[in-house]
């Protein structure tokens, strides 16, 4: 089933989520690759002086990356916010995302996210401001948000209507407010409740990890795809047991280990091109801690590998890592979905 956003038509309805300090340029065509049908960017900051930044230009690094380039911008200001579309569609975007689901402090101290919650009036300006500097460029604004600000304050129903107004083409709603940041269980009433009340598309966004979820989440809310962040984390092939599952209502075998071999070496590869030497080890650290946090002498095999400072040598920890498991088991374990996710992860979103 495909989803139309503006002139692009997405090839299905999964989509990998924007995390800061994850979803970089590997990371997401590896989710594309292995049957995600759209991935956003992580978040680039609205402020002119950091455009230049080494940080920001990694982040809106799309060599090669299939259409269509989303690029998701934060901001709290309208003008720069306008600015940093055109800048951004300048560069290659061919969908802009609106940031109001960052609940990271950090971000809604500085660059709003979910903030923007709890001021309406500034949350339409600028939506109207990113809708109105994207129009002449044909480029289709999306937008990312949480149920509201706080359990008293859950505005998503009347937001959306009015971001659907000032133009916008897709909403995806996280299931929690943002005084909940990535606590508790995420509720989808409300992302059903903002479906019911718009006409463009509602993603649906919040503990989707596992096929069963994926299917339950889309029955609950009505929505037209959902989206998966943290649950892709060292098990990007989520996506294909997902659509395999909701294709056929059985499930996909888990990978050979000798596949996830193959695909984590060639993403660190790409990493470290990134990344360059220095900062691509440092930073791939995370991504394999999360493919090992589950697999047998995983905890042991990271504290060794975060000792390595050269890519050459981590390349061969990780080789012969999965060759030894690769003799004690063909597949990778059946995936265990999991209630909470540790905090490493519930910082993603404002990860440096």
């Amino acid at each position: 089933m495909t989803l139309q956003i503006g002139t692009h038509t997405l090839e299905n309805r999964l989509f990998a989520a924007p995390m800061a300090g994850v979803t970089d340029r590997p990371f997401r065509m590896l989710c594309r690759q292995l049957g995600a049908g759209y991935a956003v960017s992580e978040m680039v900051t609205s402020r002119k002086d950091l455009w230049n930044t080494l940080k920001t230009s990694r982040r809106a690094n799309h060599d090669g990356e299939p259409g269509p380039i989303a690029v998701q911008i934060a901001g709290t200001d309208a003008a720069m916010m306008a600015e940093a579309t055109v800048y951004n569609i300048e560069r290659g975007a061919q969908i802009i995302d609106i940031n109001m689901g960052c609940p990271a402090k950090k971000v809604c101290n500085k660059w709003a996210g979910s903030a923007l919650m709890r001021d309406e009036p500034l949350a339409r300006e600028i939506v109207q401001a990113v809708v109105d500097a994207a129009q002449p460029f044909n480029v289709p604004v999306t937008l990312k948000m949480r149920t509201g600000w706080s359990q008293e304050h859950r505005n998503a129903v009347r937001l959306a209507r009015d971001f659907e107004s000032a133009g916008v083409q897709m909403l995806t709603v996280h299931g929690r407010t943002r005084e909940q940041g990535y606590k508790g269980s995420a509720e989808y009433d409300t992302i059903a409740a903002v479906k019911a009340a718009v006409r463009i598309p509602v993603v649906a966004n919040g503990d989707i990890n596992s096929p069963e979820k994926a299917r339950d989440v889309l029955a609950a809310t009505g929505a037209d795809a959902v989206m998966i962040g943290r649950a892709a984390q060292g098990r990007p092939w989520i996506f294909r047991e997902i659509s395999h599952f909701l294709a056929t209502g059985t499930h996909l075998a888990p990978p050979l280990v000798i596949e996830v071999r193959r695909l984590l070496l060639d993403h660190l590869v790409e990493h470290y091109a990134l990344y360059g030497e220095f900062s691509g080890v440092r930073t791939a650290r995370k991504h394999i801690g999360w493919y090992v946090r589950t697999l047998p002498d995983g905890e042991a095999f990271r504290a060794q590998m975060n000792t390595i400072e050269d890519s050459a040598a981590q390349l061969r920890a990780v080789g012969d890592y999965f060759d030894g498991l690769a003799d004690r088991m063909d597949r990778m374990p059946v995936h265990q979905a999991a209630e909470e996710l540790s905090g490493e992860e519930e910082a993603s979103c404002a990860a440096d």
